[in-house]
């Protein structure tokens, strides 16, 4: 700590230097430095803050909702399965809403599942986008254009996902 005053001033200052770590001068410690007992938590949020998880299912559920009639008509993991011949391709799915995140980007984001793919491979789970908002517990049909490895930035990456979706219930 130093003081020093200027020439046209009455006030003396106090200059404060704050540093992290060591420094030329600085006393000998016994003990290393301690770190915060929350360090490891905010990291490991940091971690985990990136996207939202998948919606799940409660494990005494179980989902079967009949596949969508008609052309381009697919269940969850077909849209999975066929995903890189479907890029950018119209496709009608039907499934169970299981979860809702309403207004985000200007969009409503719908998981729905039908009973098909695989809960630990993460192809029982389809999201689509639409501007219509079900509820969850409905069961809708949704035709919207399908992209494969969609990447919305910030962690939010979609292996496959179902845009601007018209929904019928």
């Amino acid at each position: 700590m130093k003081r020093f005053s200027l020439f046209f001033s009455m006030f003396t200052f106090v200059l404060v230097v704050a540093v992290n770590g060591s420094y030329a001068g600085a006393p000998k410690s016994a003990e290393p430095p301690q770190p915060s007992p929350l360090s490891g938590k905010v990291k490991e949020a940091i971690n985990k803050s990136a996207g939202q998880k998948q919606a799940e299912v409660s494990a005494n559920k179980t989902i079967k909702v009949k596949k969508a009639s008609g052309p381009n008509a697919y269940t969850v993991a077909e849209l999975y399965q066929k995903s890189a011949t479907l890029d950018k391709k119209e496709v009608v799915v039907r499934g169970l809403v299981v979860k809702v995140s309403a207004e985000i980007m200007g969009k409503n984001w719908i998981h729905l599942q039908d009973g098909s793919g695989d809960p630990s491979k993460g192809t029982n789970d389809i999201v689509v986008t639409s501007q219509e908002l079900p509820a969850v517990g409905d069961t809708v049909t949704a035709r919207g254009a399908l992209s494969k490895d969609k990447d919305f930035g910030y962690g939010y990456n979609y292996p496959v996902i179902v845009e601007q979706a018209s929904i019928k219930k």
